[in-house]
């Protein structure tokens, strides 16, 4: 990790962007490198005023970066001066948008900066009845346990995601952040094994937090494409939720690729819908 932040006024000021525009500021991995990134080159970019208050921030992760100004201090360049810092320590940095903000196209393209990503946040009402899917004789589908698979989840996620920028860089230390995380719970996540030779095919992650249910990530190995365990998964999921009702969940959301057709198509099988899309900024 590169320098250090006050990593409780960054959340006050996540909070408080949150708060005026209605969309989180930062992604869940730049709030969980605050607490520290052993396996990652992190750059902390802050903004104070004369009496150390902090005004804005930036986060470098790697090449991908987020900023937010408080809602109090913009437009007064400090969203500018922030982007100069992360194009300078990193010219090919690729820019968060959430929402996005209606100031960040006006900023990015002064500086050369086209959108090169989407990704979408759909939305579902859970279900109102618990359907349980039909798993092939071929896949045992079980709950996650960390000591007997971990490491083969690590080796998916990355043949997975070989081509995400951020969930394929994911690490034994970013999956112990997440696991030891309040809302984590092992009923909620599941893995999907050959029940030939046991090999890891896929898994489906969910989250519930504030009454909010999340397909947090569903990953399936390259090699088990096309035999429909996505969406087995994303029934087993389904029927979670339902289990949980309108006592726990009011909404169930995801976050998918804009380019990613298939996913999105089983998707909106599954009753979702696109509720925004956030992008990603860089240099073309």
């Amino acid at each position: 990790m590169v320098a250090q932040v006050d990593a409780d006024a960054v959340r006050a000021l996540a909070a408080a962007v949150e708060e005026a525009d209605g969309v989180a500021a930062f992604s869940e991995q730049t709030l969980l490198n605050l607490a520290g990134a052993p396996d990652r080159e992190v750059h902390h970019l802050p903004v104070l005023d004369d009496g150390g208050a902090l005004l804005g921030y930036a986060q470098l992760d790697g090449t991908s970066a987020e900023l937010a100004v408080h809602p109090g201090h913009r437009r007064h360049g400090l969203g500018a001066r922030l982007l100069d810092e992360v194009l300078a320590l990193a010219p090919a940095a690729q820019v968060w948008a959430h929402g996005p903000h209606p100031g960040a196209a006006p900023l990015a393209t002064g500086r050369g900066l086209a959108v090169v990503r989407e990704l979408w946040l759909m939305r579902s009402p859970p279900p109102t009845a618990a359907v349980a899917p039909t798993i092939p004789s071929d896949v045992v589908v079980t709950t996650f346990d960390a000591d007997r698979d971990a490491e083969d989840w690590l080796a998916v996620n990355a043949r997975a995601f070989a081509s995400h920028p951020e969930q394929g860089r994911i690490g034994r230390a970013d999956l112990d952040a997440r696991l030891a995380e309040p809302w984590f719970d092992a009923r909620g996540f599941w893995v999907a094994r050959s029940a030939v030779d046991g090999a890891l095919l896929g898994s489906m992650w969910t989250k519930v937090s504030e009454r909010t249910g999340e397909i947090y990530v569903l990953g399936i190995d390259p090699a088990a494409q096309g035999r429909g365990l996505g969406g087995l998964l994303t029934a087993v999921a389904m029927q979670r939720f339902a289990e949980l009702g309108q006592h726990e969940v009011d909404e169930i959301e995801l976050y998918v690729e804009g380019d990613n057709a298939p996913a999105i198509r089983t998707y909106q099988k599954a009753g979702f819908h696109r509720r925004r899309a956030d992008v990603q900024y860089a240099r073309t």
